[in-house]
C-alpha cells in the first residue's frame, strides 16, 4: 500500500460508492478493518466528506473494478507521473564528516580494525566517512600520524550511531565466524567471570591468629 492523501475521506467515498470489502478499503487507505466498518455504520468520520480517489489521481476505475470482482485482490495506488523527479536521489559515497571530527577518524579506524576485524574496508569507510587508502595505512601502521593514534569507539567520537555500527557488525557476523573457525581472529570473552575465578589467590594470613599470633595460654590457679 502506498501512502495516500486524506485516507479517511477516501475510505468514506469508497464505502459509499463501491462494493469493496472492508478489508480491501482498510488495506488501501491504511486503516483498521473495524475503523472502516465504523465508517460504514456511521460511527466513525460522520462529518467527513468523501474524497474521490479517481478524481484525485490516486486510483483508477479499472483498479476498483478488478478489486470488486475479486475480494482477495488488493488495490495499488496510482503512482504520480513525475514522482521520480520529486524524489531526491541519494548520492553514493563515503559519509560526510564535519571538519571538526575528521581528525578523529584514524582513531575510529584503529578501534574498528582491532575490535571488529570482520568488517570490510567498504563497511568501515561507510561508517566513518573515510577512504580505503587511509584504512589500509592505519591497519599497516604506515599512517603519517601512527604514533599518536589511539583506538577510540567511533560512536563516542560522534562519527556514526550505535545503530549503524550494530547493523554493519550484524552483516559481517558470518565473516567473523569464518575468521574465528580459521583461527585468524581471537575470540574475545566480553562477559563477567565469577569472582572466584578473577580474585587473586590468597597468599597472606587469613585469620587473626595467623596475623597476630596465637595468644599464650594462661596458667590456671
Amino acid at each position: 500500500m502506498s501512502d495516500i492523501l486524506m485516507p479517511k475521506a477516501t475510505a468514506v467515498w469508497l464505502v459509499d460508492n463501491t462494493s469493496l470489502s472492508f478489508e480491501q478499503i482498510a488495506d488501501f487507505c491504511g486503516l483498521h478493518r473495524l475503523e472502516v466498518k465504523g465508517i460504514a455504520d456511521g460511527d466513525v468520520a460522520a462529518g467527513v466528506r468523501g474524497a474521490d480517489p479517481i478524481a484525485g489521481g490516486q486510483l483508477t476505475s479499472e483498479e476498483i473494478s478488478k478489486a470488486e470482482a475479486d475480494p482477495a485482490y488488493r488495490m495499488q495506488a496510482t503512482r504520480p507521473k513525475y514522482a521520480d523527479l520529486q524524489e531526491t536521489a541519494r548520492k553514493k559515497g563515503p559519509r560526510y564528516t564535519p571538519l571538526s571530527r575528521r581528525q578523529n577518524r584514524p582513531d575510529a579506524i584503529a578501534w574498528l580494525v582491532r575490535n571488529h576485524p570482520e568488517l570490510t574496508d567498504g563497511q568501515i569507510s561507510k561508517l566513518v566517512g573515510t577512504t580505503k587508502t587511509t584504512i589500509e595505512a592505519v591497519r599497516e601502521r604506515t599512517h603519517w600520524n601512527s604514533a599518536n593514534i589511539k583506538p577510540t569507539d567511533p560512536v563516542s567520537l560522534g562519527l556514526c550511531s550505535q545503530i549503524d555500527l550494530d547493523e554493519q557488525v550484524r552483516k559481517a557476523s558470518k565473516r567473523r565466524k569464518e575468521m574465528e573457525d580459521a583461527g585468524t581472529v581471537k575470540i574475545e570473552e566480553d562477559v563477567l567471570k565469577p569472582a572466584e575465578e578473577t580474585a587473586p589467590a590468597a597468599t597472606g594470613p587469613t585469620t587473626l591468629d595467623e596475623l597476630f599470633g596465637k595468644a599464650p595460654a594462661q596458667d590456671e590457679d
